[in-house]
């Protein structure tokens, strides 16, 4: 006797997350149903192997909702970027999320996320952790390429990470990029590797004036206080090392179990090839 697959929703933004979870979760028997976002999703999510692909726009909560109850999913999970501007600027809110929107004492992503994560449960679906079936993905504490951070990178890992709990605080970004203990740029609502191109358009225009600093960036990337690893889950992928690398950044740092590493053999093989070292610890 054969038993129906139970169903798991995806709820789909940017970049290769949203596959990996899809695959990994067709792997353990269940039959994955796709929300996809019009905004950020991959079209390649249609050949992936889905029950259902549901494309709608980053407002339409109520479509959103609807579709999940249509295809009976009760367990569901958030997995891909969607750009912090996107969400406050390029959408146009349904009358639902316009209400969940006023309703908000901040405007930021967390609590836009949360809300809507709040509306979910309400609505019978629970909104499990993003990394739920790809913990081995997860940044383990330690050095975690062949070369391991100089003197002045570790310097310039323990100072950005000072400066990025502070900012992370308010949720203001999870990224700031350092030069010689000195704070480049942080990161805002442009994501992690504008905030690392912006830092490199810094350095060029301050080694045009003869700058004392080291054109060496290091990145550093942390998780909030109290991360809930259900939805914007810091994660690092294939172009961010391309990134750092045209960039001149040399070091990547990372807080262990909570950063996701995208393809995570591909992406050390090309951090080793472009010589810069990556290392997680854990959060404070």
């Amino acid at each position: 006797m054969s038993f129906p697959k139970q169903k798991l929703g995806l709820i789909a933004g940017s970049g290769a997350f949203p596959f990996l979870v899809l695959d990994a979760a067709r792997a353990s028997g269940y039959e994955v149903i796709v929300a996809a976002i019009k905004e950020e999703t991959s079209p390649a999510i249609e050949n992936r192997g889905a029950a259902a692909v549901e494309w709608l726009s980053l407002g339409e909560l109520s479509k959103l909702i609807a579709f999940l109850h249509r295809e009976g999913v009760r367990r569901a999970v958030m997995a891909g970027q969607v750009k912090h501007k996107q969400i406050f600027s390029a959408i146009r809110p349904d009358w639902r999320l316009a209400k969940l929107l006023l309703s908000l004492p901040k405007r930021n992503t967390d609590s836009l996320l949360g809300a809507v994560a709040k509306v979910l449960v309400e609505e019978g679906i629970t909104l499990e952790k993003s990394t739920w079936l790809l913990e081995p993905l997860l940044a383990t504490a330690g050095v975690l390429t062949r070369r391991a951070p100089s003197q002045q990178e570790q310097k310039n890992i323990d100072y950005g990470r000072g400066v990025a709990r502070a900012l992370a605080q308010h949720d203001i970004g999870q990224t700031v990029v350092v030069a010689e203990c000195a704070c480049v740029a942080v990161e805002a609502m442009e994501g992690t590797d504008a905030t690392i191109e912006r830092a490199a358009k810094i350095m060029t225009s301050l080694h045009g004036e003869a700058s004392t600093l080291s054109r060496a960036l290091t990145v550093v990337k942390i998780a909030k206080p109290d991360q809930d690893m259900r939805f914007d889950v810091p994660a690092i992928g294939g172009k961010t090392v391309a990134v750092m690398q045209a960039a001149g950044a040399t070091c990547l740092a990372l807080d262990a179990g909570k950063c996701l590493l995208v393809e995570r053999e591909r992406l050390l093989d090309a951090a080793n090839a472009a010589g810069i070292s990556m290392v997680a610890a854990a959060a404070e």
